[in-house]
């Protein structure tokens, strides 16, 4: 069966869009499925890092609210119109409900991935929302769309679930700090964690900063790591980030996709979040006390970061009870559990037109 992803990556935007769509991606063709990924990609690690992974890709120029977006992505879909099984996947804010309308008119079977219910209805064979959140939220659907809420439907690339039986060692102190603010950060939120790191009294501390290949503040930030009193290393887009999660003892993170990956390692982090979309998210693993939520970027002073860092850092019980709390809560089958559903509607659908 064939898979389309229609997905962008943009310095607004940022890459986590199409980061979780390739864990959907690997799921599916774990199944015997083919993938092609339809995309405004600006990144050109990311548009290798998908055909690296043997996927096809379709570049569009142009993308939703412009109408070429809908007539392009129809046009490459109707090439084999007359095979029921083709799904198509969107994982963006800017698909409208019309956008969504107009697929499943079309015969297409639609999977839709959200964050925050910020539409006033979703067209959609499928709608999933992997966060923690996504359970309490009152989705207006099409009669007879598949809900998936909640992290039992996280999607974990294939590195990361090699680490689902992870074993977190808690220090009395955190030496080891994991800064990793998403794939583009367009308003350099790093370097204002950088500035928050520097205020500390703590030379015994490493720091890992990663950022993504859609980043541009690479220059600033190398600039403001000549003057630390401690170890440093900045990564872009590092191969093997489960393993920098794996060395780490805290992390300091946006409210995207990452806070499920850094859950699986069980990881005690504090959250800055980057984009209202991101707020839900902080605020209920703050509840949860999975994770520190210190509020909005644009709210926070470097000062008031370095001292949520300093806090944790030196607060083993507070690590402890974040490591308890993680525990079990992502399993690593998200992905695999998305396919069956996948599977569930096609047999659902052969069944009403037999």
């Amino acid at each position: 069966m064939d898979l389309y992803i229609r997905a962008d990556a943009t310095a607004k935007i940022g890459t986590g869009h199409i980061m979780r769509c390739i864990a959907l991606a690997q799921g599916w063709r774990e199944r015997g499925g083919v993938v092609t990924f339809i995309s405004r990609c600006e990144s050109e690690p990311l548009k290798q890092r998908i055909q690296g992974e043997g996927f096809s890709m379709l570049p569009l120029d142009r993308v939703c609210p412009d109408p070429s977006d809908l007539k392009n992505t129809l046009s490459i879909l109707k090439k084999d119109i007359t095979d029921q099984k083709k799904w198509l996947v969107f994982d963006g804010y800017h698909f409208t409900p019309d956008y969504q309308k107009a697929i499943r008119d079309a015969g297409i079977h639609l999977l839709v991935i959200d964050d925050m219910n910020h539409l006033p209805h979703y067209h959609a064979d499928i709608l999933l929302n992997q966060n923690i959140h996504a359970p309490d939220l009152k989705y207006k659907c099409d009669a007879d769309t598949t809900l998936l809420l909640g992290t039992r439907y996280v999607l974990l690339r294939r590195e990361f679930l090699k680490y689902r039986d992870f074993n977190r060692q808690i220090p009395d102190r955190a030496k080891n700090i994991l800064v990793t603010l998403g794939g583009a950060d367009p308003d350099n939120v790093t370097l204002k964690v950088i500035e928050a790191l520097k205020l500390l009294d703590a030379p015994d501390i490493s720091v890992r900063i990663i950022i993504g290949p859609a980043n541009y503040h690479q220059e600033s930030l190398r600039k403001a790591l000549t003057t630390t009193l401690f170890d440093t290393e900045l990564l872009v887009n590092p191969p093997n980030m489960p393993e920098h999660m794996a060395w780490a003892d805290m992390a300091v993170s946006g409210g995207g996709s990452t806070c499920w990956e850094l859950a699986l390692f069980e990881l005690p982090n504090i959250i800055l979040y980057c984009a209202e979309n991101q707020r839900p998210i902080a605020e209920k693993l703050h509840e949860k006390e999975i994770a520190w939520n210190l509020g909005g970027h644009t709210d926070l002073s470097s000062k008031s970061i370095a001292a949520a860092i300093d806090k944790m850092i030196n607060n083993k019980d507070t690590r402890a009870k974040m490591v308890s709390k993680a525990t079990g809560q992502i399993d690593g089958q998200g992905a695999a559990r998305v396919c069956q559903a996948i599977e569930e509607v096609n047999e659902s659908a052969d069944f009403r037109s037999a």
